[in-house]
């Protein structure tokens, strides 16, 4: 048979494990992205209790979050599991094969099963925002992500946060108020910053694959270190107002 008949598309073969074996939840909980998720789970929590919201609001708001963030980060990482691979990305029991991706894709969809009730427990108008904001995140881990347009679903998705919270309560009847629209704004832009701080790391490895994200186009401009250190001073700017905001209009007027 000619060499080119033998040739086997390399994403139909499962790589072969390259680390230490890891028990399946152990290597799930790696796959999602563990340190963002419990800072995003943690920032909405915090927010919530900035806004008034009574204990178990917040706990119902953290698990709801919580939840959202590992399907986000399973389905990032079955997406980004050949480049991880290429790259030998630390940390990526996906890429690395000691977690199958059919046992991830999985993962996501029984979270899936968990999160729809859990959002509706906030409220209906509440669950719309964050079941959208989830939705958002996964398209864009396939859609735009490659080019200078890489920060509209992290704009996006975030700025369905504050409503999130300002509709939410407790019971899927309960309806609150709009979110004031400085909190869309200023939530918008930490999506942007958060999308930059996250691919800080990866700028070397973006630039070779040919991407032309924004945050390489900055980091090109800048330099890393620099870019980072901005980012950070803009992400803590960003969190004073929406404290601030919190604290001084916390309802929608």
């Amino acid at each position: 048979m000619p060499p080119a008949e033998q040739q086997t598309d390399v994403n139909d073969v499962a790589a072969p494990p390259t680390g230490r074996p890891l028990p399946a939840p152990v290597a799930l909980v790696l796959a999602a992205h563990p340190a963002r998720a419990l800072a995003v789970t943690v920032a909405l929590a915090v927010a919530a209790a900035v806004t008034g919201r009574p204990g178990r609001e917040v706990a119902l708001v953290a698990a709801t979050v919580a939840v959202g963030q590992l399907v986000l980060g399973w389905v990032n990482d079955v997406a980004d599991a050949d480049l991880d691979a290429r790259h030998r990305r630390r940390r990526k029991p996906v890429a690395d094969g000691r977690l199958e991706r059919g046992t991830a894709g999985f993962a996501a969809a029984c979270a899936v099963l968990v999160l729809v009730p859990l959002s509706v427990a906030n409220g209906l108008v509440a669950a719309g925002f964050y079941l959208a904001s989830v939705a958002i995140g996964v398209v864009g881990t396939r859609v735009g992500r490659r080019g200078p347009a890489s920060w509209w679903p992290w704009a996006l998705a975030w700025a369905l946060y504050p409503g999130f919270l300002s509709y939410g309560g407790w019971g899927g009847l309960h309806v609150g108020e709009p979110p004031h629209p400085l909190a869309v704004g200023l939530a918008a832009l930490a999506g942007v910053g958060v999308h930059v701080l996250t691919a800080v790391w990866g700028l070397v490895d973006d630039r070779d694959e040919g991407w032309d994200t924004l945050p390489l186009r900055l980091g090109l401009g800048l330099g890393a270190n620099r870019l980072l250190a901005l980012t950070v001073v803009f992400l803590a700017a960003v969190a004073a107002g929406l404290l601030w905001l919190g604290v001084a209009a916390p309802s929608g007027t």
